[in-house]
């Protein structure tokens, strides 16, 4: 773990973005006193922070009650920024064109028999019969994909934020380096999940970019954020930001990509370094 005197911590930041799960939110996905503390005190040192994470705008009632003067949160990967003071208004959208979702359900069902698709949109998710039922979603549309991402449901439904792709046999680096290598040229493909689960955006859509777009619209450059994560769709924002922090419990390449190394989410690593920010200004 990264000790304060060896820090790579930038002067004065003014932005900090953190990944959600196995980064700020413990194991039982709760936000400790102690982290709730770290980022009211960040705040009010004129520190932005930002909810960077793969979850949909509707699954953040884990930090809602924890922004204090910004609350902006950039969901689904990149693909939706909400303000989480606003009851989770959506303020941008960066789909998936329906065609290119198409085309990467079908190389996918080539390439990985016994793949099952979800398919994330605005107003909720829907997903095949094969695929693990979302307990939090009972209103959900159980269809195959071809039959979800139809035209004539765009309307209903929504755009298309992300795609989820899942296999039961392959292992999770696996099955993401296959999908890369067969789709990766239309689509962004990362993963977050333990499992053998890929997240599908559209092409250049990532946290990094969408960090960067919102950070360009305050003029905060990339050398004024600090960045936690833990997984392989953390990597982008990690190598983008100034300074970067991978959790102890990181998957090895973000171990080996970010510029400083911080305790797991379960003993607070993200708390600890903004504790050490607002020590040295």
């Amino acid at each position: 773990m990264t000790s304060p005197a060896d820090s790579p911590l930038p002067a004065r930041p003014r932005l900090i973005a953190t990944d959600l799960d196995g980064t700020l939110l413990r194991h039982d996905k709760s936000v400790s006193d102690r982290t709730i503390a770290a980022l009211k005190g960040a705040e009010e040192a004129g520190i932005e922070v930002f909810f960077v994470t793969g979850r949909p705008a509707r699954w953040m009632g884990v930090v809602s009650d924890h922004v204090h003067g910004h609350g902006m949160a950039i969901c689904a990967n990149g693909a939706a920024v909400v303000d989480l003071r606003a009851g989770g208004e959506l303020l941008k959208v960066r789909p998936l064109d329906r065609e290119t979702a198409l085309y990467v359900v079908q190389t996918l069902r080539d390439a990985a028999p016994g793949t099952a698709f979800a398919v994330e949109m605005t107003n909720g998710i829907n997903y095949e019969p094969t695929y693990p039922p979302f307990l939090e979603d009972p209103g959900a549309t159980v269809a195959t994909a071809e039959k979800l991402l139809r035209e004539e449901y765009e309307e209903s439904a929504g755009p298309v934020v992300k795609l989820l792709a899942q296999h039961p046999d392959l292992t999770p680096d696996g099955f993401l380096t296959l999908a890369r290598t067969t789709a990766g040229d239309r689509a962004t493909i990362t993963r977050s999940s333990p499992t053998a689960l890929l997240e599908i955006s559209a092409l250049g859509v990532s946290k990094a970019s969408t960090l960067a777009l919102c950070c360009a619209e305050r003029g905060v450059s990339s050398d004024e954020v600090v960045a936690f994560g833990d997984m392989p769709n953390d990597l982008e924002m990690l190598t983008w930001a100034g300074t970067s922090y991978a959790m102890d419990n990181a998957h090895p390449d973000v171990l080996a990509a970010a510029s400083g190394r911080t305790a797991t989410n379960n003993e607070d690593g993200v708390a600890i370094i903004i504790e050490q920010i607002l020590a040295r200004l």
